[in-house]
């Protein structure tokens, strides 16, 4: 009875290892639509050379298709790359081609590597590399090249939402200098650049954290939500 569970578990391994870059973007699309909308209580600490940002507490809202909005009191570093413009993106089906990348190993974990590029003139991500756990059908890891952004990094922890694909917390790291900022913080990284030469030893890279909780699900969420206040 051992050597069959066994065999059957090995059988199964080699089955989800041995998936085509395809069938796992498919799978991954397939999770991503199974959430409609959600709400989410985010902690956002940035970590920016030359600024000081304090931590902000901030309430996020989704709706398919690609509705997102940020409520928050405070000045909120929020990059929609780890929330909606990766999704969306692959959600684009014939708009890319994906180039499979194998097995690797990450944190001590198998993932599979796929590296994802648009076909299509006005995409702003220019090449997306996904580090994918496809026994949990989730993305662990995103290397993206933007045109708006640079490259940014996004690294998910998941923990009470995976079976939705939603992460406990997102950790970005970005290009200082080509990410996009609130126009208050790019203000403070212009002013605190003045009349400084660059010094070539001091980090041109931030890193923002986000941790999320209080998730409330495909609960239904009114368009009024999304809407601009005057």
């Amino acid at each position: 009875m051992r050597n069959i569970l066994c065999t059957i578990f090995l059988l199964s391994s080699m089955t989800v290892m041995c998936q085509t870059a395809d069938q796992i973007i498919t799978q991954l699309v397939n999770k991503i639509n199974v959430v409609t909308d959600y709400s989410v209580t985010a902690n956002i600490k940035a970590d920016i050379p030359l600024i000081r940002v304090l931590p902000v507490n901030a309430t996020i809202y989704f709706k398919q298709k690609d509705k997102f909005k940020v409520i928050s009191k405070g000045i909120a570093i929020l990059p929609k790359q780890g929330f909606t413009d990766v999704s969306s993106f692959l959600s684009k089906k014939g708009t890319y081609v994906t180039v499979d990348g194998g097995i690797v190993t990450l944190n001590d974990v198998k993932m599979h590597l796929l590296t994802v590029i648009p076909t299509v003139e006005n995409s702003d991500i220019v090449l997306a590399k996904l580090w994918v756990d496809t026994k949990r059908n989730v993305i662990v890891k995103t290397d993206l090249t933007t045109r708006g952004s640079g490259s940014v990094t996004i690294d998910y922890l998941y923990g009470t939402q995976v079976a939705f694909g939603l992460p406990d917390k997102i950790t970005f790291t970005v290009d200082v200098k080509k990410f996009k900022m609130p126009k208050s913080v790019s203000a403070d990284i212009n002013n605190s650049g003045k009349n400084k030469k660059d010094d070539p030893k001091k980090s041109k890279v931030g890193t923002i954290t986000i941790t999320l909780s209080n998730y409330l699900v495909n609960k239904g969420i009114s368009d009024e939500v999304f809407k601009k206040k005057d």
